[in-house]
């Protein structure tokens, strides 16, 4: 489309999935920066067979939830999408996608909704992935997140939900990697915050100089973190200086877990113990009680479900997070959790080890894709409480609907998790109960 097009103005009637407010008369329009309720002027900027794409131009009648981003990154950066909305309005607004999801693709009323769970709205993120590269035009590195509309990395000085001290150290680092023979060699950093220490992984397309292995350990040693290089494959990360313990975080009911600096966890330390707790919680365990967790990672909730039931089984697609789980096991002296690799994007073989148990209760926290190919499976385990933890609402609508309306179960209570605060990424959970 021209870039000549011409001004419109409207009012932002919504948000879509992605944070960007939609107007409607005549051909929508999605308007990145534009709130519900506000009186915009746009100009239209790409024509797609649905919708279109909008440039805000002004904001003639703000939204009384607007509010002023607290990151000068904000609108270029690809990380944050909704800092220009106020924290409990951007939980209504995910309240109401979870809705809108349950009643569109399940046709399913919760009896009850439960009140979102909240945590620190900034300094939160403990797990990320950066990009890195040169930018010649620029004449120095550039770390940060992609960009909000374009393919590039965004120049970053610093980044407010990053937990500390990652969040202050992405200029140390774009500095860092500027002065490396292999600056245009590093493309990527993954950032782990543990309770006991920060890790840096530094993908390595080409071996690093013996002066930028000795950069990398002063680094290392000035801003107290952990460096490890990954020139290949996950099993390649090694890590600069040996550790002087594993990274651990803590949760409730006296759990220490260890992870590796690229497992996979969850990403708010916070809310995720607020998580760990409240499953257990709605989930109504007995001392005799045997629960089964699906997509279980490292024992992320499995320990806690061991410690309040009978015996606690974990299944995982992952053979290394399998492993994990098991030592976590161990460490915490848990004797009555048990752990299976499977995979679970196929339907489970009827013979399969982990189903010749019967099971009272059931979590499950499948990826963004859901968990249609053990629905089936599940059903027949015939448990009396299910927990279900998603991280897409249209998948979990999806799924809830196959268990509600194919096999009979009750859609007790759902709500909505504050994981990922001012993105557009809607974290929810649902329960549901046997029919009698």
């Amino acid at each position: 489309m021209s870039a000549a097009s011409a001004e419109e103005t409207a009012t932002v009637e919504g948000l879509t999935h992605a944070g960007e407010g939609v107007v409607h008369g005549g051909k929508t329009a999605f308007v990145a920066g534009a709130l519900p309720g506000e009186r915009i002027r746009f100009r239209r900027t790409r024509r797609h067979r649905q919708h279109d794409d909008a440039q805000l131009l002004q904001v003639l009648e703000p939204s009384a939830a607007r509010v002023t981003p607290r990151c000068a990154h904000f609108g270029v950066c690809g990380g944050c999408a909704l800092q220009h909305l106020d924290p409990t309005a951007q939980l209504a607004a995910k309240e109401r996608e979870l809705k809108d999801n349950l009643e569109r693709l399940g046709r399913l009323t919760p009896r009850r909704w439960l009140a979102p769970l909240r945590g620190p709205v900034w300094g939160y993120r403990r797990r990320a992935r950066l990009g890195a590269k040169f930018v010649r035009k620029k004449g120095c590195v550039v770390v940060g997140f992609r960009e909000r509309s374009a393919p590039y990395v965004a120049q970053l000085k610093a980044c407010e939900v990053l937990a500390a001290p990652a969040g202050a150290l992405i200029e140390p680092l774009a500095q860092l990697l500027d002065c490396l023979s292999i600056r245009e060699h590093v493309p990527q950093i993954e950032v782990a915050v543990a309770d006991n220490a920060t890790a840096l992984v530094l993908r390595v397309l080409r071996p690093p100089a013996a002066q930028d292995l000795e950069q990398l350990k002063a680094f290392a040693a000035r801003h107290a973190v952990q460096v490890l290089l990954q020139p290949g494959g996950l099993d390649s990360v090694t890590p600069l200086e040996p550790a002087a313990a594993p990274l651990h975080y803590r949760l409730p009911f006296d759990l220490t877990l260890e992870f590796a600096a690229t497992d996979f966890i969850q990403i708010n330390a916070a809310v995720n113990a607020a998580l760990v707790e409240r499953a257990v919680q709605l989930l109504e365990l007995t001392a005799d009680a045997c629960v089964l967790d699906l997509f279980c990672g490292l024992g992320n909730f499995t320990l806690a479900l061991a410690r309040n039931a009978q015996l606690a089984v974990g299944v995982e697609g992952e053979a290394t997070l399998i492993a994990r789980a098991r030592a976590n096991a161990a460490l915490n002296g848990v004797r009555n959790a048990q752990f299976h690799a499977a995979n679970l994007s196929a339907a489970p073989a009827p013979q399969a080890p982990w189903l010749r148990q019967a099971y009272s209760h059931v979590l499950l926290d499948p990826p963004r894709t859901g968990a249609r190919e053990v629905l089936g499976t599940l059903a027949a385990l015939a448990p009396q409480r299910v927990l279900y933890i998603s991280c897409h609402p249209g998948s979990l609508a999806r799924d809830l609907g196959v268990l509600v309306h194919e096999h009979g179960m009750t859609l007790e209570a759902a709500g909505v998790v504050d994981m990922f605060p001012h993105t557009a990424h809607v974290e929810s959970l649902a329960l549901l109960s046997a029919r009698a």
